[in-house]
Order: structure tokens, then sequence, then C-alpha cells
């Protein structure tokens, strides 16, 4: 009897935590849904052919021991499809060892070489190369920012110019893969980039909500740079700039057609590296900023700030989602009546499930990625969304270490090689 009685016990509390989990988390993800469909059909955008090259743009690259992928960037940037007066390249050689400086300079780059062991970061380099632009004679209306490993679409310029021309003062560029069939993990990644391209950026775009700022392929105009300053040095510089500017009442904008090409990391230990290190910033960020956010949203009905708040703790809504799919299955395995289990709640947040996880594939389609490789890549795509649970949590216990890892990337390609 007592055992009995153990069982129902723990049944009772099994059956409470999923249906609790069940009710917290489906607003959260209603709310996602009905977002992603402002994203689901595109509209029909200004043509950047219609607006005059008119403003100047400075070009950053942060780079630290990147001499294999160095040259290639700053050959296609400067091959940009954009008046060259118009424009310069700059390289922030950061705490570099190899040739990275050189052979950015042989492929006419204006270099920068920064040595500093104790700020150590792309946030750190960027505040530094931000001072150095100020106090140049030479003025520019915005700045472009980039990661060594990437490519960059030839109109970049001009639909950067257009989006000035229409008044956003900070534009983030799509942002693509430039290796996704190497590996399940680069596919993995590639997928996720192309989903939140489609269901978390453009929607966000077309509904006046804040964009977020991918770390690379951005542009921010040197008036917003000047008034609210840069000041965003933790592991996830871009998050942290993201949510200092809706504090300052400002947003970010998205360019679907400005395209930006970044090399995936191949290896799940590679993979498993970079993301805890996104983890910890965000983690961070979430603790010195959640606050203020929620604060602003009330005492402002600011619905971009709520949404960026959201945004902030989804971390924490996956590692949710993940205690209630455990709950789910303790279910299965304690109820020997099967119809105990398939509940409509249970049947609902299946379907849920489903949809979330696969719908996804139709918009793959839809933007021509999709290829034997890539479809298999998606069937097996929530076996890596998995691997985000123990990262995060990793992320969460590590948030105050701010140890910068380096990403080492191999792929040397020009664009038209990738094309």
């Amino acid at each position: 009897m007592f055992e009995v009685g153990n069982l129902h016990t723990i049944k009772s509390i099994v059956n409470t935590i999923v249906f609790a989990l069940q009710y917290l988390l489906f607003p959260v993800f209603l709310y996602h849904f009905v977002i992603s469909i402002f994203g689901w059909v595109k509209r029909k955008e200004a043509d950047a052919e219609k607006y005059a090259p008119k403003h100047r743009f400075a070009l950053l690259v942060a780079a630290h021991n990147e001499e294999l992928v160095i040259g290639n960037i700053v050959r296609n940037l400067k091959n940009l499809d954009y008046p060259t007066d118009l424009y310069d390249v700059y390289v922030i050689a950061d705490n570099c060892n190899d040739n990275t400086a050189r052979i950015a300079r042989e492929n006419g780059a204006i270099v920068y070489e920064r040595f500093d062991n104790k700020k150590r970061g792309k946030g750190y380099a960027l505040q530094w190369m931000f001072r150095k632009l100020f106090a140049m004679e030479k003025s520019y209306d915005a700045v472009c920012v980039f990661d060594a490993d990437n490519l960059v679409s030839p109109n970049f310029l001009k639909e950067m110019n257009k989006h000035l021309c229409m008044g956003h003062e900070v534009i983030q560029g799509y942002l693509d893969s430039k290796n996704p069939l190497d590996s399940l993990i680069s596919g993995s990644y590639s997928i996720t980039y192309w989903l939140n391209n489609r269901l978390f950026q453009l929607p966000r775009y077309y509904l006046g909500l804040s964009c977020a700022i991918g770390g690379t392929g951005f542009t921010v105009s040197t008036k917003v740079l000047k008034e609210i300053g840069w000041n965003a040095t933790c592991l996830t510089e871009d998050l942290e700039f993201t949510i200092k500017l809706v504090l300052a009442g400002k947003k970010a904008y998205w360019s679907h057609k400005a395209v930006v090409y970044d090399e995936k990391p191949i290896t799940l230990a590679q993979s498993w590296r970079q993301r805890k290190r996104w983890m910890q910033g965000q983690s961070d960020c979430a603790c010195r900023y959640l606050k203020k956010l929620f604060a602003k949203f009330i005492r402002d009905k600011d619905l971009i700030a709520f949404d960026c708040a959201l945004y902030l703790i989804q971390p924490l809504i996956i590692v949710i989602s993940g205690v209630g799919l455990f709950a789910n299955f303790l279910r299965f395995v304690l109820f020997t009546d099967l119809t105990q289990v398939i509940s409509a709640n249970g049947f609902i947040a299946a379907l849920t499930l489903i949809i979330t996880t696969y719908v996804g594939i139709i918009f793959v389609f839809m933007d021509g990625r999709a290829n034997i490789k890539i479809i298999l890549y998606y069937i097996l795509f929530p076996f890596y969304n998995l691997t985000w649970i123990p990262i995060i949590i990793q992320g969460f216990i590590d948030k105050d270490q701010k140890e910068w890892s380096h990403t080492l990337h191999t792929r040397s390609m020009d664009l038209a090689d990738l094309l």
C-alpha cells in the first residue's frame, strides 16, 4: 500500500508540473508564433537604386589571428557596388600574433593594431576603434561592422544607404552561411539563422518592433554612436548594444537584401564553446538589464521593450521547455493507461512542438535553400536543439566568467567561389 500511495503521489506531482508548465509556456509560444506569421509573406521593398549614393561609410572588420580569411573579406569589401570614394575599409588587428595585419594591408585595408591583454574581445576592440574614428578629420555618416570570416553581397552598402535615407539609424543585414553543407552542426546553424531571419527578424521589422543585432553585418549611424555611446563589452556585445538602443528609445531595423555570409562551426565541440559564450553573455545581460526593460515597458507602455525582454529570457524558456519535455516522458513511463497521457492538453502540446519544429521547412523551400543534405539536417534538427539545454545551464553558471574565446576560421574563399 505504501508503494502504491507513493506512486500516486509521484504521479500527482508530475501531473502538476506538466500542466503548470503547459499553462506557463503556452502564452509565450503563442506570442512568438503570432509574431512569426507576419514574416510568412515578404512585402515588396523600396528599390535601393532609387536612392542616390550619398552616405559615407567606415567599414570595420574586427580580427584576431585571422590570416587564413582576412584577405578574402578585405578584397570583397573593396569591390562592393558603391562609389569607392564614399567608403573606407578598416581592419582592427586585435591582439594578433600572426600575419593578419600584413595580409590586410596588402589587400588594401587601413589597419589599426591593438594590443591589450586585459580588455580582450570584440566589444573592447570596437570601442577602441570608434574612438579612433571620431578623432579623425575625415567624417563618416555610418559605421558597418563585420567579422573577419565574412563575405558580403555586392549590394550591401546600397541597401544600407537606402535605409539611412529612409531615416533608419541602426540596420542589421541578413545573416547567411558560407558552409551550410559541411556537417550536421554547420547545417543546423544555417537552418537556425535562416529561420531566425524569416520568422524573427523580418516580422519584427514589419511590425515596428526592434530587430536583434546579430554581431556582424550591421550598420550604425555615427550620430547614434556618439549619442548613446558603445560601451557594449560583454561576451555578447551585439545583444548588449541592442538592449541599450531599446532603453534609449531607439531600435534596430532589418535589411533582408543586404546579405552577410559567415563561417559556421563544423564540430560539436566548436559549436559548444561558441554557444556557451553566447549564453554566458546573454545571462549576464539578463541579470543587468531585464529589470530595466520591464520597467520601461510598464512605465512607458513600450511594446518594443517588452519584446526585447522576452527575447532576453528566451534561454530560460528553452530550459523550462526541456523540463516539461522530461516531465512528459515521466508521465509516459509512470502511466500504464495511455488515455491519461494522451490528454487534450498533451495532444495540443505535442502538436505545437511538431508544428514549431518542422513548419520552418516550408520557408527553407520557399527561400530556395533546400537540398537533400539540408532536408536530412532538418530531420535531425531537434537533436541539435536539445543540446541548447545543457549549454544554457552551463552558460548561466559561468555567466560571471568574462574570458573571451576565439573561434578558429579556416574557410578561405572569395564571394565568387561561394556564389
